[in-house]
């Protein structure tokens, strides 16, 4: 089930209705409704996964008490382990398997040996795989470090791993804020949904108006890069990073504010990174969840920056590699997260990739300084470059890609084969881009004016918009359920 489909908006009112309406103040009835919806939600694209995901609860649920009740350290250690490798085995049968099985047979063939490639399996990725593996991880991982006591309920925790708007693409919580609100009583706050409303309404305008409706163009300009100009390769990766920014941002948008309907605070997953001064910004503040369970679970274990400045930037080089293995089973995503790792390192050595954490591009006025300007510019250029490989089927793709832009270099108007009109896609962006500016202090208040006519004539607008730009051709699933 989508966000952006009929069926959502049936099941949201109906499980919201019934969880304020017949269950308050009951908070074992919410959560184990909680979870039914959450499985029926799930299931509805492939009941079968179901069991994974069962699976993965039952583990971590064990192992997480095991943990915390052994004295044991050694014994402690074997059942982190059965946690770590329930979950990753999971994950790399359903998502690596053929990619570890080809690379081989790739590597036998360089070597001059013939391998009949019989060992490959018609494998479905399970949706959310990737996301609901780490965040029960997480949960053993912190009962192990002694940041977490586990919860005894059975329901709680299936209700924390199964929760079904944050279930399929994140962000990927932590127990600590998650576990936490699910196993304390919840009341109904008006103001909290008005919030959540807000949310999901700005969700569905980045999801629909912004990145479906370029979406065409992408596919049609990365399909065909052998016919196009350099100018229309570098419009068609320039749009890319807007679509996966508003396909992205836009579903944690939608599943933060869906939360906040059933009284529940997820963790910002985006603030505003298209306005980012360097890459070290630019990762605190795309796909958050995802950049501090690197950081927490992997960064700081290694040594974090606390060791020489050597093993520092090897550990940058695993977390960067790591993470765009994570976002796939194809060496294109590697090579992305190697280039971030390239694109890092120097902020890193210069001590430059903490002096952004805690303020906003222009924090103090209406406008950036043109030294601003041209550090946006540049961090989003170097953004920008690494998608080619994000977005290409292959490392052969990617480098044709950027290969015809250094030498097709002309600039020729784009057509697209079915009449999309580029000139209303560009205004459509200034504008998107000048508003989010006005908002960048505040990822969760898309919609701060005092003037509730203002406010009725941007929900209009927006609203009009969506329909404008609907389009029941285009695939409206989301980039990131195929990680």
């Amino acid at each position: 089930m989508l966000f952006n489909s009929l069926d959502y908006f049936i099941f949201l009112p109906l499980v919201f209705l019934t969880y304020w309406v017949l269950f308050k103040n009951k908070l074992t009835s919410q959560n184990l409704f909680l979870l039914f919806a959450s499985y029926f939600f799930y299931g509805l694209w492939d009941w079968r996964f179901l069991f994974l995901i069962l699976g993965s609860t039952l583990v971590d649920f064990i192992a997480g008490n095991k943990i915390y009740t052994t004295e044991k350290v050694n014994i402690k250690k074997i059942w982190l382990g059965v946690s770590i490798l329930f979950n990753l085995g999971l994950l790399g049968f359903f998502k690596y398997y053929n990619f570890f099985i080809d690379s081989w047979v790739d590597l036998m063939e360089l070597s001059g040996y013939t391998v009949n490639n019989t060992y490959t399996l018609q494998l479905i990725l399970p949706v959310g795989i990737s996301f609901y593996t780490f965040q029960t991880m997480s949960y053993s991982l912190d009962i192990y470090y002694g940041r977490l006591k586990p919860t005894t309920n059975l329901i709680d925790f299936a209700t924390f791993v199964g929760f079904f708007p944050q279930l399929v693409a994140g962000p990927i919580e932590r127990a600590s804020n998650l576990l936490s609100q699910i196993t304390n009583s919840r009341i109904f706050n008006y103001e909290q949904c008005k919030q959540g409303l807000k949310l999901i309404l700005w969700g569905l305008f980045k999801k629909i108006v912004v990145a479906d409706s370029i979406a065409p163009i992408v596919d049609d300009i990365f399909a065909n890069y052998g016919d196009y100009s350099a100018s229309t390769l570098l419009m068609g990766v320039t749009l890319f990073s807007f679509q996966v920014y508003g396909d992205f941002s836009g579903y944690s948008d939608i599943a933060i504010g869906t939360a906040k309907l059933f009284g529940i605070e997820l963790m910002s997953n985006f603030k505003f990174p298209n306005f980012s001064r360097n890459v070290a910004e630019y990762w605190q503040r795309w796909h958050i969840s995802l950049s501090t369970w690197f950081r927490h679970y992997l960064y700081i274990p290694l040594g974090g920056s606390r060791v020489s400045k050597l093993k520092s930037v090897r550990n940058i080089c695993i977390i960067f590699l790591v993470s765009g293995f994570w976002h796939g089973a194809n060496w294109t995503f590697i090579v992305w997260g190697g280039i971030h790792a390239l694109f890092y390192i120097p902020v890193f050595l210069m001590g430059r990739n903490r002096i952004y954490m805690d303020t906003v591009v222009a924090e103090n006025s209406w406008l950036p300084s043109l030294k601003e300007v041209a550090q946006i510019v540049f961090t989003f250029t170097l953004i920008t470059f690494s998608r080619v490989f994000f977005r290409s089927e292959s490392i052969t793709d990617a480098y044709l890609y950027l290969k015809q832009i250094c030498t097709h270099f002309s600039w020729e108007a784009y057509s697209h084969p079915q009449g999309y009109r580029m000139i209303d896609y560009l205004i459509l962006l200034s504008i998107f881009t000048v508003y989010e500016f006005s908002i960048r202090r505040d990822e969760r208040s898309p919609f701060k004016f005092k003037s509730k006519i203002v406010r009725f004539l941007l929900y209009s607008i927006i609203i009009l918009a969506m329909l404008l730009f609907y389009d029941d051709q285009v695939d409206r699933s989301f980039i990131y359920f195929q990680f």
